[in-house]
């Protein structure tokens, strides 16, 4: 009788350890999707506190790192046009919840920013050419 409640009991633990922790079901990296305003071509190199990365634009999707502040853009078209912006980072509420409710109160997480996202399809501004 006792073997069953233990086995049973490690198995729930288990269970409840590993449910809905971004920490554990997020890659680190999600694909974003870049594009000029106007359909030119260009390039732009992004950056948050986790990294930098650089791409050619139009894109189909950079592989940038979650973080909780914003992804930032310097871009530049072909013709020598510039932009330059943020993208916002969000909080993928389901998944923060779960990991408060059971796991580590969100600690892990807030941590690892595995629990934040960027959108991902944007479309950068660009002025006309003049």
């Amino acid at each position: 009788m006792r073997r069953k409640y233990i086995t049973a009991l490690t198995i729930c633990l288990s269970a409840w350890a590993v449910t809905g922790c971004a920490t554990i079901v997020n890659d680190p990296n999600i694909p974003i999707a870049f594009n000029f305003s106007d359909g030119s071509s260009g390039e732009c190199i992004f950056r948050n506190k986790r990294g930098v990365w650089s791409s050619n634009i139009p894109t189909q999707g950079v592989m940038i790192r979650r973080s909780d502040d914003a992804l930032m853009y310097d871009c530049k078209t072909e013709d020598g046009r510039t932009a330059v912006g943020s993208v916002r980072s969000d909080v993928e509420g389901e998944k923060m919840a779960a990991s408060v409710i059971f796991w580590d109160l969100g600690i892990t997480d807030a941590i690892t920013d595995k629990h934040r996202t960027y959108q991902g399809n944007v479309v950068i501004s660009m002025p006309a050419k003049n």
